[in-house]
């Protein structure tokens, strides 16, 4: 090991701090950041392009932890090397509202680019902003005027590679040739439950070789060493790199490095005092001298880089201000000027075209109306493109050419939509992806992240329910609206026909706080007679699609396919109104004088009808009302014998109405 003495001492500054704020918080991990330190000192001192002064520049390096729980050596680097992150945030790790919480939190830290923490979902995001700079670069770079030209850099541990996602997404940046993706593997031997060899006996070279990388090992507290493979691993512009670093967790800890017990626990005051002697630390716990922080600081060095990229950019404006205005609207997320009213017109004539067609097929035709509009979109499916109708006539597979705008991603479901949540958080795109809406479940966590961050991610998700019939009830989706609609800050639209359809679209690609899930059956659905008012009023999320004749009685909700069957029963009762609900998060938003005046509280006969789990359904009708719909399993059969057996028909419905009015 060859680590010069004034490296050692900047890389001991990050042991230090992390042991210091652990020890205060009286929680956390302090193994991995003490065992990483030389890693992080060379990674970030000797070759990350980025500007404390400016965490947005957008040529900046992406770096990623996705082992994540060692949050403390990503808030020590970023105190060290300038950014908003003070002492005082140190000392507030793990503490309510602070800026140093204990996963790194996108949105919370400047410099932290992904929410990390769920093991492999970072080397995830990091294919994703991978995927995201090598396309945006093949759309906009012209004759050696490289406006987008960055490194994206990833840290992982033990854990990150045992979880299965970490496969999918390492096998896909492998084929996809992704040059510009750095991961190190901190291979330490330790996970929580001690050393890993007896559940952990992957080849990892072979492993990774064979997903096409360029793979080298080094011994991770040798700096030169470290060093030496990063340029190798840029210098290798067809393969993703990945650096095995040997570590020794805890390094420092003259009683815990190397066990265990450093993973996820303070070391104690006792072993922090033998820890700094260790180190020949003599300085009170917080506190770094002046000359070890003068060393780490990148503010001069990147404001330098990105004046550099400045005067590249007003070069690249000056020669193509078209393409130069283009990619500053899409980093900013704007959408086209005219793109609204656009939207709009095209369902005006949706609604005046009347067709009865599945859902997800008026997916398809919104999509072939805002593709070309849009080259933002970045598109995929799980290997059911043909089902989910996700490809239009524009699309073109980046595997074929850089500049595409649809990706395949396999079979894939995890590791496609935590790749997509990278592709949104580096910008530029606004990434669709789909699979049928039961194997969500395999994506689950990801959808999650990219709520938690309120990224701009379109899910699209289709054979809605038992309605895709005959492939039985593996296929057949029960109680994943309920767990879509209970995720915060994720839209879930189940539109009823093509007008609903195209409304979800455009309030998707629209919305810029989070991501949206479109829900669209495999059966074809009647076209709904609306008005222009009740248009406008879909977009609200729910709406009166249906008005009573005479006094009101009670109310039908609905949504997807279910809403044609509402409609039947509203033909043959009185004193009833069907309340189309496509969007219920979006309903909720709405004022009270309007969510009033759709529902009314006075009117407590209500009966809800989907197929899907009835218990979503009772915080509208009331524990009064009824809820028509699933609470097992379903069957193997033709779609109408199934509505029949598991009784949601128009009969039920009406039989439901009449009881709670007669009440």
């Amino acid at each position: 090991m060859t680590t010069p003495l004034n490296e050692r001492r900047l890389a001991n500054a990050i042991r230090v701090l992390a042991v210091d704020a652990v020890q205060q918080a009286n929680s956390g991990h302090p193994g991995a950041p003490m065992g990483m330190a030389e890693i992080a000192e060379v990674l970030w001192r000797q070759f990350l392009r980025h500007n404390p002064a400016n965490p947005n520049w957008p040529n900046r390096d992406r770096f990623v932890l996705s082992n994540g729980h060692g949050s403390m050596l990503q808030y020590a680097l970023l105190h060290l090397s300038g950014y908003d992150v003070s002492v005082d945030d140190l000392k507030q790790f793990r503490q309510l509202h602070s800026k140093t919480p204990g996963h790194p939190e996108y949105g919370y830290t400047a410099g932290v680019e992904t929410t990390t923490g769920p093991l492999g979902q970072g080397i995830a995001n990091a294919v994703g902003f991978a995927i995201a700079e090598k396309t945006l670069a093949a759309q906009f770079n012209r004759d050696e005027l490289n406006v987008v030209d960055h490194f994206t850099y990833c840290f992982m541990g033990d854990g990150c590679l045992m979880e299965g996602i970490s496969h999918e997404v390492c096998s896909l940046a492998g084929t996809l040739q992704l040059g510009k993706l750095i991961a190190y593997y901190d291979d330490n031997g330790i996970s929580i439950d001690g050393e890993v060899e007896g559940w952990f006996s992957d080849d990892t070279q072979k492993r990774f070789e064979a997903y096409g990388w360029h793979v080298v090992k080094v011994d991770g507290h040798d700096t030169e060493a470290l060093h030496a493979a990063t340029v190798a691993a840029q210098a290798d512009t067809k393969r993703p790199s990945l650096i095995i670093c040997k570590t020794v967790i805890g390094l420092g800890s003259p009683n815990k490095q190397g066990k265990e017990e450093c993973h996820g626990a303070p070391l104690g005051v006792p072993e922090i005092e033998l820890v700094r002697d260790t180190l020949t630390w003599t300085d009170e716990p917080f506190v770094v001298p002046a000359d070890v922080y003068e060393a780490w600081d990148a503010r001069p060095r990147g404001i330098i880089q990105e004046k550099e990229w400045n005067t590249l950019f007003e070069q690249y404006k000056a020669q193509y201000p078209e393409l130069a205005s283009e990619l500053q609207r899409r980093l900013n997320g704007d959408l086209p000027a005219d793109f609204a009213a656009r939207a709009d017109q095209y369902i005006r004539d949706v609604n005046t075209k009347a067709e009865t067609i599945a859902s997800r097929k008026a997916s398809q035709n919104a999509l072939q109306m805002f593709g070309p509009q849009l080259p933002e979109l970045l598109g995929g499916s799980a290997d059911l493109a043909g089902s989910n109708l996700t490809i239009w006539k524009g699309c073109e597979g980046i595997q074929d050419n850089p500049a595409g705008n649809y990706i395949h991603y396999g079979v894939r479901e995890f590791g496609m939509t935590a790749i997509a949540n990278g592709i949104a958080l580096h910008g530029g795109f606004i990434p669709y992806v789909a699979t049928f809406l039961i194997f969500m479940e395999y994506a689950r966590n990801a959808v999650r992240m990219g709520a938690l961050m309120k990224q701009r991610v379109i899910h699209v998700y289709t054979h809605d329910s038992i309605g895709l019939g005959e492939d039985g009830p593996t296929h057949q989706p029960i109680e994943q609206l309920a767990s879509l609609r209970g995720t915060p800050n994720l839209n879930t639209w189940r539109p009823a026909d093509t007008v609903e359809s195209a409304i979800a679209w455009k309030s998707a690609l629209e919305r810029k706080d989070g991501p949206t899930a479109l829900v669209f059956s495999r059966q074809n659905l009647p076209h709904l007679v609306r008005t222009d008012a009740q248009i406008a009023d879909a977009a609200k999320g729910g709406y009166v699609l249906a008005a009573e004749q005479g006094e009101l009685k009670a109310i039908i909700i609905a949504t997807g396919s279910e809403v044609d069957l509402a409609m039947q029963a509203y033909s043959q009762l009185s004193g009833v109104r069907v309340v189309s609900m496509p969007c219920a998060e979006e309903f909720m938003r709405q004022d009270a004088a309007y969510r009033e005046a759709v529902l009314p509280a006075s009117i407590r006969a209500r009966v809800a009808v989907e197929a899907s789990h009835v218990d979503y359904w009772w915080k509208f009708v009331g524990l009064d009302g009824k809820v028509i719909g699933m609470s097992t399993f379903g069957e193997s059969a033709p779609a109408k014998e199934l509505f029949k057996y598991f009784g949601i028909t128009t009969e039920a419905v009406v039989a439901a109405v009449e009881e709670l009015v007669a009440r």
